[in-house]
């Protein structure tokens, strides 16, 4: 991506995969008849959500009213349910005290330590309550908003402006060259970490346009055979992972030095650091790793 574009965070070190068999979750925006039922609440406080810790492992509050916590809930929505389990999301005041014998945390450095199923509510939430917090206001006649009630959307008082949750589609994409594929260093990774590339979708542009153009744009090499390859939800803030694998078509590595620092064509024997596994990002390297194990 070029200067003055949006940039994917995607320097983390763990990646989440969503399996076949992880616990249901069933969408609502209806929230139930009884409230007094213990329910699973995530709390954020800015981009961190509150948890119970215990060595290694972690957990969100169950409970029926997040006012017990002695924090301040700035606002809060029905998620649905997890396992027949209520789901909510909250805002907590920017000075709210942390309950004791819990903490804030951000959602990279969960991975592993919250249940699965809880795990993916979490991203689903921090989508929410992110949006949320960010149209409190009508952009188009500055009007207040106000909820819906009978979809997840903002209405605005004023002119009627309809306003759903944002998603960003993003493509993400491994090109292979025989036995190697492309990796890359982004200007804001961390040092000596490299990953595959990836970019926004444009407005009026396919995914297999985003993926060509986007190549060409960093990296300046054409690909071809662009195939779907999976998906992931990736709430910072508001992204939609799109990855795709590609086969290096030609031209010659020339980096855009304003977002790429350095890039080039690796065999697994020989990798830099690379993405851990939170992110899709590590899915399509370890397929690419699989692919070409040596027996």
């Amino acid at each position: 991506m070029r200067s003055g574009k949006r940039k994917i965070d995607f320097a983390c070190h763990k990646k989440y995969f969503f399996r076949m068999f992880a616990p249901r979750f069933d969408p609502s925006i209806n929230q139930p008849h009884d409230e007094a039922q213990p329910a699973w609440w995530f709390i954020f406080r800015k981009d961190k959500v509150l948890i119970s810790a215990n060595g290694n492992s972690a957990t969100v509050p169950l409970l029926a009213h997040p006012e017990g916590l002695g924090m301040e809930i700035v606002r809060r929505q029905y998620l649905g349910a997890l396992d027949r389990r209520d789901c909510y999301s909250a805002e907590a005041g920017e000075e709210s005290t942390t309950p004791a014998g819990m903490e804030f945390h951000g959602l990279r450095q969960l991975f592993g330590r919250l249940e699965e199923g809880l795990y993916r509510v979490a991203f689903r939430a921090a989508q929410i309550v992110d949006w949320d917090r960010n149209h409190q206001f009508c952009g188009r006649c500055g009007s207040p908003t106000r909820d819906r009630g009978d979809i997840r959307a903002k209405e605005c008082s004023g002119c009627g402006f309809v306003m759903f949750p944002r998603i960003s589609p993003a493509i993400i994409v491994l090109v292979e060259r025989g036995e190697k594929v492309l990796l890359a260093r982004a200007n804001r990774f961390p040092d000596k970490f490299y990953s595959v590339l990836a970019g926004f979708v444009e407005p009026g542009e396919t995914l297999e346009e985003a993926v060509a153009r986007e190549i060409k744009e960093e990296v300046g090499i054409e690909v071809k055979d662009i195939r779907y390859f999976g998906s992931q939800p990736w709430p910072f803030p508001d992204s939609l992972m799109i990855a795709f694998t590609a086969t290096y078509a030609g031209g010659e590595i020339k980096i855009d030095e304003e977002e790429i620092v350095d890039a080039g064509w690796f065999e697994p024997e020989s990798f830099p650091d690379i993405p851990g596994k939170i992110s899709i990002s590590r899915q399509l390297i370890d397929w690419y790793m699989a692919k070409h194990r040596k027996e």
